[in-house]
């Protein structure tokens, strides 16, 4: 099959004429000819009724016709999105970012890079922690952006990436706040009691740093999962109902805490972890492929972080 065929049939049956079709795709009528019949011949049927004329379609060749259409113009999509891509991608920076920075974080960091980096186009590709990491190492995006804990490190050569620390967030204990502004859960958990624990699921990187804060704790806090999914923002909105509670980045409860709508479930300084914001790269001299905006980006976050 070759879509030259597809083309050649479409014209056929608009013009419903072999000479008048061949005229217009500039082969000579012979040789359009001989294309209809390979398209017939990869079809395994008539498509064209050749007893009448002006020339006409078989019901087949009906059906095809719509297909062909349908394919064509798919096929033109297609390419017309990958020059867009080709076009646009040399100016666009791809960030490859875990859902709970993608939430929190980064909104704001772009927003105070355009004040004073300068305009600039991004595309945010959000992701767990694991797909985010393999995203730089497969060379599917341009820069990196994820939480580093000493005891959690990314599995990263540092012969072949680098780094730079963009600040810090801290994991903390919430919990829904009772008419006097008490959370309705807190840490550590009454004798012979446990606690109802929003959690992570398993393998999720913040998970893996509840588990660092609850190896750390001086007495057991007894947390008694009931609740998970992979995603900070999902645990938020279960603890903001009452379910139970949660760890999570201190940045991404701001408003909540403000209003009141969570509290903190511990006393302040325990029972939470401190862990860096960091954005990784591949090394210019080895990249695969390195665009200009993010190269310029990086040079300027190494001079003012």
């Amino acid at each position: 099959m070759e879509t030259k065929w597809l083309e050649d049939f479409v014209s056929l049956a608009e013009t419903r004429s072999f000479s008048r079709s061949a005229q217009l795709r500039h082969v000579t009528q012979p040789a359009f000819s001989r294309r209809i019949q390979s398209l017939e011949a990869w079809a395994g049927i008539d498509l064209v009724d050749r007893s009448s004329y002006p020339t006409r379609l078989t019901s087949a060749g009906e059906t095809l016709h719509a297909q062909a259409l349908e394919m064509l113009g798919s096929l033109q999509a297609t390419r017309n999105m990958m020059r867009s891509h080709k076009a646009a991608g040399l100016d666009m920076i791809e960030f490859a970012v875990p859902h709970s920075l993608a939430f929190t974080f980064f909104p704001h960091w772009v927003m105070d890079l355009r004040r004073r980096f300068g305009a600039m186009k991004s595309r945010l590709i959000a992701l767990n922690v694991h797909d985010a990491v393999m995203h730089l190492v497969e060379g599917s995006c341009d820069l990196l952006l994820a939480y580093h804990h000493p005891s959690q490190p990314l599995q990263l050569n540092p012969d072949r990436y680098e780094m730079l620390s963009l600040g810090h967030e801290t994991l903390v204990a919430y919990a829904k706040g009772d008419a006097e502004g008490r959370p309705m859960f807190s840490l550590p958990a009454a004798p012979g009691r446990t606690v109802p624990y929003l959690a992570y699921a398993p393998g999720a990187y913040l998970g893996r740093l509840v588990e660092v804060i609850a190896k750390q704790s001086t007495e057991p806090l007894h947390l008694e999962p009931f609740y998970e999914t992979d995603m900070a923002e999902g645990l938020k909105a279960m603890a903001i109902e009452g379910h139970g509670l949660a760890f999570l980045p201190a940045t991404s409860v701001k408003k909540e805490l403000k209003s009141k709508r969570l509290v903190r479930a511990a006393p302040a300084g325990k029972h939470e972890l401190q862990m860096d914001i960091r954005i990784y790269r591949e090394r210019p001299e080895m990249a695969r492929h390195s665009k200009p905006g993010a190269l310029a980006l990086w040079d300027f976050l190494a001079t003012t972080a």
